[in-house]
């Protein structure tokens, strides 16, 4: 179940000649892909490009009847290798992936698919994940286009510039037999606009229709000697080719007046935030019209020279804004100016951040210092004054408390730490190797579990060089998500496991769904799903691998059984990993599966009951002990007013979803009684109003009652 549907959305899809489309970037890229003739598309999901998956996922029916097969993909590594179909046959394919994590895993097949080279045209669209919002480590997509050399191209943050680019990207790829990515940030993949539409269009040949024609073309086999042949290939033949057809498609384009002293060469990407820097400067309008030359690379790689060369023709500097480093489109354009004796003064990092997001902040400074030192005279008086001053940026750490990333309320994996916790405070530390997912917000407080993280899936393989030469010493411990074990870790983490007769414990995360990228169904998942085949039993998957050590809790609320079985597994004297599978379905999708059935069911008037949790504030001692194995968000403390007691008591507020985390915390951890379950019943019957009235009755006596002694004794 994705985290949002886009059902309603991809009926725009079937709009044709004549109709505005409008909508977001992914829509808009959905519905260029089938304008251009796309036979197969696929992919895996991951921020920010997560919601193509899902607008594909919404869209089978519409892609069905063009004749497009649509695959949601095992791993980055399995979408590319898709991209095998327009090797041998002029098919066109697209997947995605998220950068930089999804280039890493798809980097073999992508090595392979680049140097046999391609047929039909192959789109690789490439979610880049780079900045401040960024939940990955700080690298560049753009290292492995040159790596293995594939083109790159790098739109302009707009729908008619994306719906190009995705045209183009096809075009270009067959032109040169090279597989094209298409880098789409996340100011791309969410920007709202719109562009004239054109009819979609059935694949020239579907992937049906290929396999009734089989073909083969040993030279676009990768083996010896084809691949010598390979490479000179790519310098020879599909680079030119490729620059020719940057060149007379007029892929990048130039804005401004030629004819100045300066200039910039930047990526397609950045424009928006250039051209609103330059508005702030004064030197561009909303609509982006502005004297400064400036050359926009919508295709970042290859460069081609004899553009670049003619752009700096007589110019005295050029900024180069490239984000993100190493600043390889610099150090690219700087050795061509070289080999070509030309004295232009090139800037870029330096005037701008080394690295690091260019906001639009940066990007203001950035220019501001540039057009300062080499074009004064372009500047109005009151920006130069403006940009040599700039304020300086506060640090709101000394402002604002820390806001760290932590688990939903009701999250079912909370209270697998919280036995983790509890089952160290008896047997001690344990080193722990965490894994890409929800389960990795563990490393924050108040867990503070976890010591590495290296890899989606790998979580045990992470653990891997850790063996006690004591059988009774102490083993570690390493989580895995059912996301990522189906992902890589059932051969990379569990079969390593196996094969090395690791003595270590794997505890296998299972929340039905693929729940960090937005909830979308795996293998293991519980619901049906009328295009895929779910339900696959993560302990069969375990058995098969040749664990002979494994338990199943099908409900990670009941913390003392969580607790009781992993503390069995550091201790049983069994030989091989020992692993454990604590399944409970994702609170957030379970909240978006149940919630409008219960409302519907409410509004019916049919009987419906919520439960709830509660603190008893005259029991609460105030120890707290309960948010330190739990921090759960509706957890808070509470000031009681009385004089008496120094420390206020805990309080559960009405985010709750009635979990019952807490109070199965409590109990395993002995802490306290002072945790109660009330249900909300809608549409009551009868019998049960009767009984709800006069309990009311009761306690009001009850409370008068006790408010008559306090004022004697007052």
């Amino acid at each position: 179940m994705a985290e949002r549907s886009f059902a309603k959305e991809v009926q725009k899809l079937k709009q044709g000649d004549g109709e505005t489309f409008s909508g977001e970037g992914i829509l808009a890229i959905t519905k260029a892909l089938l304008e251009n003739g796309v036979g197969y598309v696929g992919g895996y999901q991951g921020s920010p490009i997560s919601h193509l998956m899902d607008v594909l996922a919404d869209a089978q029916e519409i892609l069905g009847e063009l004749g497009v097969r649509f695959e949601a993909s095992a791993s980055e590594a399995t979408a590319t290798a898709m991209l095998a179909a327009s090797v041998h046959y002029p098919i066109r394919g697209a997947v995605t992936y998220k950068s930089v994590v999804g280039t890493n895993v798809a980097s073999d097949a992508l090595s392979n698919l680049a140097s046999g080279g391609v047929t039909g045209g192959a789109l690789i669209i490439v979610g880049e994940d780079y900045g401040e919002g960024s939940s990955i480590m700080q690298e560049r997509t753009y290292a492995f286009a040159m790596k293995s050399q594939v083109w790159m191209l790098d739109p302009r943050p707009n729908l008619p510039s994306i719906v190009a680019a995705v045209g183009n990207g096809f075009e270009l790829s067959e032109a040169s037999n090279t597989p094209v990515m298409l880098q789409m940030g996340i100011r791309s993949c969410h920007v709202h606009g719109s562009f004239a539409a054109s009819d979609n269009r059935r694949p020239d040949m579907t992937v049906s229709q290929a396999l009734e024609s089989p073909r083969r073309d040993l030279e676009r086999i990768v083996l010896p000697p084809a691949t010598y042949l390979h490479e000179a290939e790519k310098l020879t033949k599909r680079k030119p080719a490729a620059e020719r057809f940057i060149l007379e498609r007029g892929l990048n384009e130039r804005f401004g007046q030629p004819s100045g002293k300066v200039g910039l060469i930047i990526q397609g990407g950045t424009y928006n935030t250039v051209i609103r820097a330059l508005n702030r400067l004064g030197l561009a309008d909303l609509y982006g019209d502005t004297d400064l030359d400036i050359l926009c690379l919508n295709c970042v790689y290859p460069l081609v020279e004899s553009q670049i060369i003619d752009f700096c023709e007589d110019k005295e500097a050029v900024l180069i804004v490239e984000e993100g480093q190493p600043n390889y489109i610099e150090q690219q354009i700087g050795h061509m100016l070289y080999k070509a004796g030309k004295r232009v003064t090139l800037e870029g990092k330096g005037m701008l951040p080394m690295g690091g997001e260019y906001t639009g902040q940066v990007m203001l400074h950035g220019l501001g210092d540039f057009l300062t030192a080499y074009a004064p005279g372009l500047m109005p008086a009151a920006a130069v004054t403006k940009n040599e001053a700039p304020a300086p940026i506060p640090d709101l750490s000394d402002v604002l408390p820390a806001r760290p990333p932590g688990f939903c309320t009701g999250c079912p994996e909370r209270p697998i730490f919280a036995a983790t916790k509890l089952v160290e405070q008896e047997l001690g530390e344990h080193h722990i190797s965490s894994d890409i997912g929800c389960h990795l917000f563990s490393i924050m407080p108040p867990f503070d579990l976890g010591a590495t993280t290296m890899g989606y899936g790998l979580g045990p393989a992470s653990a891997a060089a850790f063996h006690n030469e004591d059988p009774h010493g102490r083993r570690s411990i390493s989580f895995v998500g059912d996301g990522g074990f189906w992902h890589n870790g059932l051969t990379s983490s569990v079969g390593n496991a196996v094969f090395n007769k690791s003595d270590n414990v794997i505890v296998i995360v299972d929340n039905f769904y693929a729940a960090a990228t937005g909830g979308q169904d795996i293998l293991s998942s519980r619901a049906d799903n009328k295009t895929k085949q779910t339900q696959n039993s993560i302990v069969e998957a375990c058995q098969g691998m040749g664990v002979k050590w494994i338990r199943q809790i099908d409900r990670t609320y009941d913390v003392t059984k969580v607790r009781d079985t992993l503390k069995e597994a550091l201790t049983t004297q069994v030989a091989g990993p020992k692993v454990i599978v604590a399944s409970s379905e994702c609170m957030l999708n379970r909240q978006r599966r149940e919630k409008p059935l219960l409302a519907k069911a409410t509004k019916e008037g049919k009987r419906t009951v919520r439960p709830r949790f509660g603190v008893d504030e005259d029991i609460c001692t105030g120890d707290h002990a309960c948010m330190r194995l739990s921090g759960c968000p509706s957890l808070s403390v509470k000031d009681t007013g009385d004089p008496l007691r120094d420390d206020p008591v805990a309080a559960i507020d009405q985010t709750c979803v009635g979990c019952g985390n807490c109070g199965e915390v409590a109990d395993a951890a002995v802490l306290c009684p002072s945790f109660y379950q009330a249900d909300i019943v809608s549409n009551p019957t009868p019998r049960e109003g009767r009984k709800a009235r006069r309990t009311q009755k009761i306690i009001d006596w009850l409370q008068r009652r006790r408010d008559a002694k306090r004022v004697v004794f007052a």
